[in-house]
């Protein structure tokens, strides 16, 4: 038989927490190896672990039950199922619960899993290792999954530059001229040019 039991500290409010945990497509994307199977009538589902032991690699079917209280924010798993040869069957039954605690989320996971079959011994000799690292994984996946998204910074605009002089000659400021004053002058050398059209044609 091996025993679990484990507690994560997660930096994010305990509903969010909850969110992700009593989600079982969000709580399979957090295990290497897992894979979410299909939906059954009475809640269940089916679902897949391929988990290493040293040099032999062992996959893992099961039908997967679970039940949750979102008031306590507790849950009870259950499973069953053998390893992808039928040599090894087993089950197992955890508990988790998800509480506040110094401003982070503590959750908190105990459960059993009984095996009977050819691979129990090999299975039962490296289960405290494969768990060990199989909760940092799901811890370090957990994490990021809880947190909050980033909104981007804005990059504030930059000035547009002023073009560069030639070298060799000094930039010339240039003020743009009002349009009232530009219309004005041209209205002056229409008129102008009127005036001495007219002086020319009586001369003559």
């Amino acid at each position: 038989m091996i025993t679990i039991s484990e507690e994560l500290a997660v930096p994010s409010p305990p509903t969010r927490v909850w969110e992700i945990i009593s989600d079982p497509a969000k709580v399979v994307s957090c295990i290497g190896g897992a894979e979410l199977g299909a939906s059954h009538e009475d809640g269940s589902f089916d679902g897949t672990l391929v988990v290493k032991f040293g040099a032999v690699r062992v996959k893992f079917a099961a039908v997967v039950t679970l039940e949750l209280d979102p008031e306590t924010l507790e849950g009870r798993l259950s499973a069953r199922g053998r390893d992808g040869q039928r040599a090894t069957r087993f089950t197992a039954e955890a508990t988790f619960r998800v509480r506040p605690a110094d401003g982070e989320t503590q959750v908190r996971m105990e459960g059993e899993i009984s095996l009977n079959g050819k691979l129990a011994s090999l299975v039962e000799a490296g289960a405290g290792a494969v768990v060990s690292r199989m909760t940092r994984e799901f811890s370090d996946e957990l994490i990021q999954l809880c947190a909050p998204e980033k909104t981007p910074e804005k990059t504030p605009e930059k000035a547009p530059k002023a073009p560069k002089a030639a070298p060799g000659i000094a930039p010339v400021a240039i003020t743009p001229t009002p349009p009232a004053r530009s219309l004005f002058r041209r209205l002056r050398a229409w008129w102008a040019r009127l005036w001495r059209n007219e002086t020319h044609a009586k001369a003559e």
